[in-house]
């Protein structure tokens, strides 16, 4: 065991662990010395990610959107390691689309339960096992669609609202036991949730996944897409020491998208309107470079 290793000792349980975010936090936390705990409905992509990391990570098949999976998932943790030191909440979905007319009340509130309501049942039954040790930390892995209208579904948009309010509010209580409690707002990341809102099959899921990448490369100041590791990083310093200060925090990762336009955005189109309100002697002087006045 390296000493420099960030996490070091930690029992990390990580919700929607096999593919996207889900792995590359699951690898990251391994390579920084955390044991962690998988749980993923994707039964046989979580024995293969056991038995690549074989000695750090143990895979449990459960479904988040079930109280009783939930229950089971924290009795087997507590068997394994007899604690929990982190908490990553990130499984999901886009969840139902459409304008509101069109969305099923059945398919919206099932968003509700899998993105807000599975982070609420999993915090709940996790909390008995950080309170004895007193000390552990809660991520919820939310959406800038969360913070802002316009960049995703009616849905999936008002749960990640609601999980940010919820990690505000659960941080509020926890705190007093040691438990912080933080979420992550990413912007665009290249996972396989892009092709899995189109339902696409797993085998089309990586060539789309590269599709996402291309087509995100310029939506924010920030020119290259948002990858599964940048949000993965975020989720290293929430569990490490190095947030120890840090609780109700939402950290923003999103290359700047909520900023605003980039610069050369913003010069293109001031110039644009320049050019169009300029009366035409003065667009022939400034084509050809004189100088007003003169």
């Amino acid at each position: 065991m390296e000493a420099n290793k960030r996490l070091n000792g930690t029992i990390a349980l990580i919700t929607g662990g096999v593919s996207g975010i889900g792995r590359a936090t699951v690898e990251l936390f391994i390579q920084e010395g955390a044991s962690v705990v998988v749980a993923d409905i994707d039964e046989k992509g979580g024995l293969q990610l056991q038995e690549k990391w074989s000695g750090s990570c143990i895979f449990k098949r459960t479904d988040v959107t079930l109280e009783e999976d939930v229950k089971e998932l924290m009795k087997f943790v507590g068997k394994k390691h007899g604690r929990l030191d982190c908490l990553f909440n990130n499984a999901g979905a886009s969840g139902a689309h459409g304008n509101f007319e069109e969305i099923e009340t059945s398919e919206f509130f099932r968003t509700m339960t899998l993105v807000l309501g599975s982070s609420f049942m999993t915090i709940k039954h996790a909390i008995p096992l950080m309170k004895p040790q007193g000390c552990g930390t809660i991520i919820n892995n939310a959406s800038v669609a969360g913070l802002f209208a316009g960049y995703a579904g009616h849905a999936y948009s008002t749960a990640k609202g609601g999980l940010i309010q919820l990690t505000k509010s659960a941080a509020t209580e926890l705190a007093q036991y040691g438990i912080r409690v933080n979420c992550i707002c990413p912007g665009g990341i290249a996972t396989p949730l892009w092709g899995r809102s189109f339902d696409l099959l797993d085998d089309a899921l990586d060539s789309s996944t590269l599709g996402v990448a291309k087509a995100l490369a310029n939506a924010q100041p920030i020119q290259r897409s948002g990858l599964p590791i940048d949000v993965a990083k975020a989720a290293l310093w929430l569990a490490s020491e190095d947030s120890s200060f840090v609780t109700g925090q939402s950290i923003v990762v999103d290359g700047g998208a909520t900023v605003g336009k980039s610069w050369k955005e913003f010069n293109k189109a001031v110039k644009s309107i320049a050019i169009k309100s300029m009366p035409k002697t003065e667009l022939i002087k400034a084509v050809l470079g004189i100088k007003r006045g003169r």
